[in-house]
């Protein structure tokens, strides 16, 4: 297989042309029981998380922003509480089996009037350049192909003095959280998947694609790239996870 033609499915090489798919059916496979398994995860640390990327995000009525990756719509449904009647959140997600799980989410809750739902590829944003005062991308970009090229892509679609948001398990920033969290990863994280959904396969990739997704300083380096500024990023959890924020300048 030529390399040039490859990218990382876990620590699978697989063709670029497949990744999407392959990402595509992991999430149809966990989408129904994915809050359940979230809450499981992170014992319930994941809100906290959320919590603060939505203090960063700086959200203010009346603004645009949109969601990528949004799953069942945890970021999606605070920001539309901030933006008000005047504003608007696109909520997005490649997989559909994601949001639809969304979208009936939301209107569980009630949120309906400034909530719009779209099926999109984080590396192909199909709105105009300058459209959003924030973008967002929760737990999501390390399943990208090309990430880079999303970079890119939410950079253009950003109002000047607009900022991208990225929350995503990182690297652990001691030796000793970095072996229990390994141990937590190959060795429970697939045996809660096998017990709560009946797919221990899908969450070993999900454990191996956090490694293979670049540490704190490469991403920082990555948003630089790609012409945002004022790059910083924030550990929580000893590094497990990090909120990563640029802004179009």
């Amino acid at each position: 297989m030529n390399k040039e033609n490859t990218t990382h499915f876990g620590y699978e090489q697989v063709k670029v042309s497949e990744k999407a798919k392959r990402v595509r059916a992991v999430f149809d496979s966990v989408a129904t029981r994915y809050d359940l398994m979230n809450d499981l995860m992170s014992l319930g640390i994941h809100r906290l998380w959320k919590r603060f990327a939505v203090e960063l995000a700086g959200v203010r009525p009346g603004q645009r922003i949109l969601d990528l990756a949004s799953g069942t719509g945890d970021l999606a449904a605070r920001f539309a509480g901030l933006t008000g009647p005047e504003g608007m959140v696109v909520m997005s997600d490649i997989n559909a089996a994601m949001l639809t799980q969304g979208r009936l989410r939301m209107a569980d809750q009630g949120l309906v009037g400034n909530l719009t739902y779209a099926q999109i590829n984080a590396e192909q944003i199909p709105f105009a350049d300058n459209s959003f005062d924030c973008i967002t991308i929760g737990f999501g970009l390390r399943n990208v192909t090309d990430k880079q090229k999303a970079l890119t892509a939410m950079y253009n679609a950003l109002k000047p003095g607009g900022r991208v948001l990225i929350l995503e398990f990182s690297e652990p920033l001691s030796k000793p959280l970095k072996a229990v969290y390994d141990l937590y990863s190959f060795k429970l994280l697939p045996l809660l998947g096998r017990m709560v959904v009946n797919d221990e396969q899908s969450y070993r990739y999900l454990a191996e694609s956090i490694r293979m997704h670049p540490n704190q300083e490469r991403l920082k380096e990555m948003m630089e790239e790609a012409g945002l500024e004022q790059c910083d990023f924030h550990n929580m959890t000893g590094g497990v996870v990090a909120i990563h924020r640029g802004f179009k300048l």
